[in-house]
């Protein structure tokens, strides 16, 4: 069974979510999941099976407790098929930041424009283009360098 038939099962969903935080008891996993999705213990002890069969998970006895956790490597499929998509977020999350702050100053400017005011807290600043190093400055032509001597 390949990883992604594995995930699709809930219960072993959840599982392989608490194995992930570290290795844990047959005993415990199998209280949480039964309070969770109101199975009994057969049912969590055959998903266990299912998970240990296809080399998700390894058991170790330890005296009377049966001890899992996941195997490396069980999910290095979802890993790098999620991996592929990942890429993309960032620049879908880009393209999402840049769409919310337009729909900010839409909303803003459609305000003044309702008021008929504007605030100096909706202005932007004037830009400048410093003549001697030809860089923008949000101060105003007062604030060239030299405008304050006297010749």
């Amino acid at each position: 069974m390949d990883a992604f038939a594995l995930l699709a099962d809930p219960v072993r969903r959840r599982i392989v979510e608490v194995l992930a935080d570290g290795e844990s008891a047959a005993g415990e996993v199998g209280a949480l999941v039964q309070g969770e999705f109101g199975i009994g213990q057969p049912a969590v002890s055959n998903q266990l099976r299912v998970l240990r069969e296809a080399g998700a998970v390894q058991v170790e006895a330890r005296g009377s407790r049966r001890i899992y956790r996941l195997a490396d490597g069980a999910f290095d499929e979802v890993d790098a098929w999620a991996e592929r998509y990942a890429r993309l977020w960032p620049q879908r999350l880009d393209a999402l930041e840049t769409e919310l702050a337009r729909g900010r100053r839409d909303s803003r400017d459609a305000d003044r424009q309702s008021t008929g005011r504007t605030s100096d807290t909706h202005r932007r600043p004037t830009i400048h283009r410093n003549a001697r190093t030809d860089k923008e400055t949000d101060r105003g032509p007062e604030h060239r360098p030299g405008a304050d001597r006297t010749a």
